[in-house]
């Protein structure tokens, strides 16, 4: 088992920037992925960014490529995505996952087995 504790989200205006966090404890990471997905209201489930921990290998989605940036910390076993320049079109619940390493997908939700409570981001315009 592995449990992840988001924090970090909140309200920010348009080309302001948060970092949300992602605490994980319990089972070694060392052969997970780590992954940031997001949900508007209404809308499906969105990938964001992911993360191999071993190697550090990332991956973005396209609309978030060149403002957000995922990073991890072995050290607190933690992951951080960096999000820079905000748009309102950013606004959603920003959920933390992981998932052992296979050939599914980093950018699919059913690559992840572990998923976080969500943490709440608000741009405004």
């Amino acid at each position: 088992q592995v449990q992840l504790v988001e924090s970090g989200g909140g309200l920010v205006q348009a080309g302001g920037s948060l970092r949300l966090s992602c605490a994980a404890s319990g089972r070694t990471l060392r052969h997970h992925k780590m992954g940031w997905f997001r949900q508007a209201p209404g809308e499906e489930r969105e990938f964001v960014a992911a993360i191999l921990w071993n190697d550090g290998t990332t991956s973005y989605a396209n609309s978030v490529k060149g403002r957000f940036t995922i990073s991890r910390d072995g050290a607190k076993n933690t992951v951080y995505l960096q999000m820079n320049s905000l748009k309102p079109d950013d606004t959603a619940v920003y959920y933390c996952a992981s998932g052992l390493i296979s050939t599914i997908t980093v950018s699919t939700p059913r690559a992840y087995s572990y998923w976080g409570q969500g943490t709440q981001v608000t741009v405004s315009s």
